[in-house]
């Protein structure tokens, strides 16, 4: 017998002593306390059998819905995912059917409906035959299954961690540097095609620093050059973790975070390319990108 069932028959027994002296009292209580537990085990059932099957998407299939859904994500998805959710500057490929926060139909209602906590992924304000239209579109394009990226992983992570220099920038799971983009979770975050473009021309496409993706009045910082000139010439290159129009905090290629009030400096400059170097052919050769991408799909953020 469960805890709570045994808690509620332990307060049966004191509220009858507390009325023994009142037998009106009593055979209420008795009542009340009865059908106290009869909801609690009705619910207690329905609780169980609800995680024994959870609830299946009533459109999968529906031609009309499907319709519906590809038109909802291109309104409103693609910005991240792409046009035919194959991936973008923001979201990872949603084709490949490799959901890191749950497959199930409900799963994929509730990372729609809710967001993702600590992720780009907002929660939105769809009609709930809306998500049930989308996770029909997105069942519809699924292949089911992941293709892994051809290459060697372990001669991959040699190569992020020695001569390629990745790890002077990127950190993950709190080793490396802080100078570009987190990428403990880039694996479920990025599609392959937007990680190659990245790596081969950094500037292309510039990233985004993280913000909270539900609050809009903040606008996130991209990850491009910006140089501190000082009132004595000197020159501090970084990428702005913060700006104002009266401040501004740079993160330096020393790894130091730099403050300094606008009216102290002579000159504040940005420019739209990367610090990232662009691993050309000459520097990265295709089998190197091919290990190396084998390595960075394997950042999913999962513990282990």
């Amino acid at each position: 017998m469960s805890s709570a069932c045994l808690c509620i028959g332990e307060a049966v027994k004191v509220i009858l002593m507390d009325t023994s002296h009142n037998p009106s009292s009593r055979r209420f209580t008795s009542r009340l306390v009865i059908s106290i537990s009869v909801i609690f085990f009705a619910n207690s059932l329905a609780s169980a059998l609800g995680q024994e099957k959870e609830v299946q998407n009533p459109l999968t299939g529906d031609p009309a819905a499907i319709k519906e859904g590809a038109s909802l994500f291109r309104a409103n998805c693609s910005p991240c995912h792409g046009l035919n959710a194959s991936g973008g500057g923001r979201g990872p490929d949603l084709r490949t059917g490799d959901w890191v926060h749950g497959g199930s139909d409900a799963a994929i209602f509730r990372t729609i409906n809710d967001g993702v906590p600590g992720t780009e992924m907002p929660a939105n304000p769809f009609e709930d035959s809306e998500i049930w239209a989308l996770v029909a579109f997105l069942r519809s394009v699924s292949s089911g299954a992941k293709t892994p990226v051809s290459g060697d992983a372990a001669r991959g992570e040699r190569l992020y961690w020695g001569k390629s220099n990745c790890a002077q920038c990127h950190m993950v799971k709190g080793r490396g540097g802080r100078l570009g983009p987190d990428l403990t979770r880039v694996g479920a975050a990025r599609s392959v095609a937007y990680l190659i473009e990245s790596i081969r021309e950094p500037s292309k496409d510039l990233s985004l620093g993280m913000t909270d993706p539900n609050n809009h009045y903040v606008y996130p910082l991209e990850y491009e050059t910006v140089t501190a000139v000082l009132a004595d010439g000197q020159r501090i290159v970084g990428v702005a973790k913060n700006e104002d129009a009266y401040s501004l905090q740079l993160l330096g290629q020393d790894q130091e975070l730099h403050l300094f009030l606008k009216k102290d400096l002579r000159e504040v400059l940005h420019e739209r390319r990367s610090l990232m170097p662009a691993y050309t052919e000459a520097v990265l050769s295709d089998a190197d990108l091919r290990d190396l991408l084998a390595y960075l799909t394997g950042f999913r953020g999962e513990q282990k």
